[in-house]
């Protein structure tokens, strides 16, 4: 996870693989088209270029997996998500209005700021959203589940 900044994927391919994590193995292209209300053409797309950048596997007729790549990957996206809205909250948004805001810009925040913001709120384990997973910020003895 070290040789990523954070700003690889566009917020749409984040949603693929935000789905993906959710669903697990195997999940069929005509429920990721369904879930992310496009044309299956549109996701056989997608999926191919996140395929080709190895952030997941996909066999066709069989279904689309996440990678290991794409594994630590978006549990960043997770963590990056809970560690704006956690902050946002701090400063007076409300857990949805926190969450809703962070949608807007968080694809577009850095792996470096997220740790930078992480350290300074001493690596917080749980925010508004969820638990907080320290995938590759220097906190190896975190669960990592």
């Amino acid at each position: 996870m070290d040789n990523i900044t954070g700003l690889e994927l566009s917020p749409k391919k984040i949603e693929y693989l935000k789905f993906l994590l959710e669903k697990g193995d195997n999940v069929r292209t005509t429920d990721i088209s369904r879930h992310m209300k496009v044309d299956p053409s549109t996701t056989t797309k997608a999926i191919t270029e996140l395929d080709s950048t190895g952030y997941v596997k996909h066999i066709p007729y069989r279904g689309v997996s996440l990678t290991e790549k794409g594994k630590v990957y978006t549990h960043f996206i997770l963590r990056r998500h809970r560690i704006l809205s956690l902050m946002l909250n701090h400063y007076g948004l409300t857990p949805e209005e926190s969450c809703k805001e962070v949608a807007r810009f968080e694809g577009f925040v850095s792996k470096d700021a997220i740790d930078s913001i992480c350290n300074s709120m001493g690596h917080p384990t749980f925010g508004i959203c969820g638990r907080i997973e320290h995938y590759g910020c220097g906190l190896d003895h975190e669960d990592h589940a």
